[in-house]
């Protein structure tokens, strides 16, 4: 493992993007005091739909972070700008990619989610592992990845990108093909690719 880490859904109020947006990039100052958040992002999914990954240093992080100012300011200004709750889920931190060096900030990620087929859990980690050293040696301009194992047994993918450009370089790549060639064998469901916008980031670097 690698760390811990945290996947947010919130919903905006009619006519809150804005507010929302804003209220989303206030909270990087919070965070990047917080050592034990590695990375941090915050995204839009689409019109009223939001979300939050973060990264871990361990699960002490984790908690710690959502007993800190980012979770209160949530809980304080989540009845004027959220329809619901936010929607929290718990994942554990299989393999990632951080940078080294981070001259740009990212505007674009990709959220992949997918169910391993009864009995090959262990083929989809593997798989997993042997992503991160594609990624790492054939995507220069994917920022950030992340592989992950949900609270719920599924798994998932979440990567951050400079522009679209990259972004398409990454859809058409190995990683993608290889997953899909498998898919039958070792997945459970389809995956689910939603592309998303990063609003505000933290990254350790």
């Amino acid at each position: 493992m690698t760390g811990s880490g945290l996947l947010v859904r919130l919903e905006a109020r009619h006519g809150k993007d804005r507010e929302v947006e804003q209220f989303l990039r206030s909270a990087v100052p919070l965070v990047e005091e917080e050592i034990g958040t590695t990375a941090w992002f915050a995204m839009r999914f689409g019109r009223g739909e939001y979300g939050i990954f973060d990264a871990f240093l361990d699960d002490a992080a984790r908690k710690e972070h959502l007993a800190g100012p980012v979770a209160l300011a949530l809980q304080e200004h989540g009845d004027d700008l959220f329809n619901s709750p936010p929607r929290m889920q718990e994942v554990q931190i299989l393999a990632n990619k951080m940078p080294v060096t981070h001259a740009f900030p990212d505007t674009k990620g990709i959220l992949l989610t997918f169910k391993a087929k009864p009995g090959h859990e262990q083929e989809v980690e593997e798989f997993l592992l042997d992503a991160r050293r594609v990624v790492m040696d054939e995507e220069p301009n994917t920022t950030a990845w992340f592989a992950l194992r949900t609270q719920d047994g599924e798994y998932g993918i979440f990567d951050v990108f400079p522009d679209n450009g990259a972004r398409f370089v990454h859809l058409v790549g190995h990683v993608p093909r290889e997953l899909a060639k498998h898919a039958i064998s070792m997945l459970g469901s389809v995956p689910e690719v939603e592309l998303v916008s990063v609003q505000a980031e933290k990254l350790g670097v």
